[in-house]
């Protein structure tokens, strides 16, 4: 049987770092923290007061009036959306929307409609409480509502992996096109839980940073100074073709997605396998999947949130999948940890790496982990030709996925 080939014809993205892709992926290169502190009186009390906020906010983009009925996890996944669907050239291909589907995850949803909402219901009663509610928190409407905008109809589908949403949810629109079910995916991710509770929960599991005074260099992956995560919001949104059916509407062609590998650990709620195994074996499937060998692998653009252990293990797990001679980066660094977006902001970093041939900095990298023996693209970018690249995401309950990108 004939494999079909995927390939990525638009992009998406607001962020921490930009309020689309070119303004991120120039801030990413540049070197630019996305990390502020948190000036909201709600955030005093907190023993983490920062955060990567988003550098443009859904209202200077959206119609306000729109913006009620919908959670800032919905407001940016539409927004990223959007982006993508325009930058494929879709608007006016005459797609059958039969043969159109979405798969936009999010790794906790609503949450902050949810929290809003309970304290309308606690201060004034259950007659002030939104009509628009339930719409506004559930899991699935970031997906729907992009779902609705574009007029898909081959199916709506919400991934949650935690940490590993937005990956995992470009992984089913491969499988989705490779299945026959559409010619034509938007798939990503989005999160926007900056708000205290989600950031006390974190911080009492003493999964966060709290360099306070210095945010800007908080997110430090790989670093002997890194204290945990900085968590991020905003959206990533990538458009997966059939590569006959774009060749056939002549669209510009960014990448090709070769290759998923997805497993889970079995072994903790949060903590990753010590040995690393469930990420191996998620490598090694990508890469088999993808139909290259582990040295055609030369850029690896890593999970690496900034915590003590989940770091090395990853360096242990690409050691022993892919080997030494890949060139790493950690864009987290930068952008914070965007929870469900991250695997899909991270694919457009690796994506963009392949076209422009070179690898965005891992920034605030001042003193290597003793164990840290794989090469890194610390403070500066580095230019170099990318045949293929992997992208990592792992995430809370074992969930592994590794992506395999190419050159078209």
């Amino acid at each position: 049987m004939t494999r079909v080939d995927v390939v990525v014809t638009g992009l998406g993205a607001t962020t921490p770092l930009g309020g689309d892709v070119a303004s991120t992926w120039d801030a990413m290169l540049a070197g630019h923290s996305g990390v502020s502190p948190l000036t909201a009186p709600w955030a005093e009390q907190l023993p983490v007061r920062i955060a990567a906020q988003l550098a443009v906010e859904p209202g200077e983009v959206l119609d306000r009036v729109k913006l009620r009925r919908l959670d800032r996890s919905e407001a940016v996944a539409l927004i990223a959306a959007h982006q993508a669907w325009a930058d494929a050239g879709l608007a006016d291909a005459g797609l059958d929307p039969e043969r159109l589907a979405v798969s936009v995850g999010s790794g906790i949803g609503g949450a902050q409609t949810l929290l809003a909402q309970d304290d309308i219901l606690e201060a004034s009663g259950p007659r002030r409480v939104s009509p628009h509610t339930v719409p506004m928190l559930m899991p699935n409407g970031p997906a729907a509502w992009v779902g609705l905008e574009l007029g898909a109809r081959a199916g709506v589908h919400s991934v949650a992996s935690a940490c590993a949403t937005g990956a995992e949810a470009i992984a089913l629109g491969l499988d989705i096109i490779r299945a026959g079910r559409a010619d034509v995916v938007v798939a990503g991710g989005t999160e926007a839980v900056i708000h205290q509770l989600p950031i006390a929960g974190f911080a009492s599991m003493r999964a966060m940073s709290t360099r306070n005074d210095e945010p800007e260099k908080a997110s430090r992956p790989w670093d002997k100074a890194r204290d945990g995560f900085v968590l991020g919001e905003g959206a990533g949104v990538i458009v997966l073709e059939r590569a006959d059916h774009a060749a056939a509407r002549g669209a510009r062609v960014y990448a090709r997605l070769a290759g998923a590998g997805l497993t889970s650990d079995g072994y903790d709620i949060v903590q990753p396998h010590p040995e690393g195994h469930g990420a191996i074996r998620a490598i090694e499937k990508a890469i088999a999947d993808a139909g290259v060998t582990r040295t055609d692998i030369v850029h690896v653009n890593a999970h690496a949130t900034s915590t003590p252990v989940g770091d090395m293990a990853e360096i242990a797990a690409l050691r022993a999948s892919v080997g030494t001679h890949p060139v790493l980066t950690a864009t987290k660094s930068m952008s914070g940890h965007l929870l469900g977006a991250a695997g899909a902001l991270e694919s457009i970093a690796t994506i963009l790496a392949i076209r422009d041939g070179v690898v965005p900095p891992t920034i605030n990298l001042d003193d290597p982990d003793d164990g840290l023996d794989l090469d890194v693209a610390a403070h500066k970018a580095r230019q170099m030709d990318i045949p293929a690249a992997l992208n990592n995401s792992f995430g809370f309950g074992g969930h592994n996925v590794a992506l395999v990108f190419t050159r078209a």
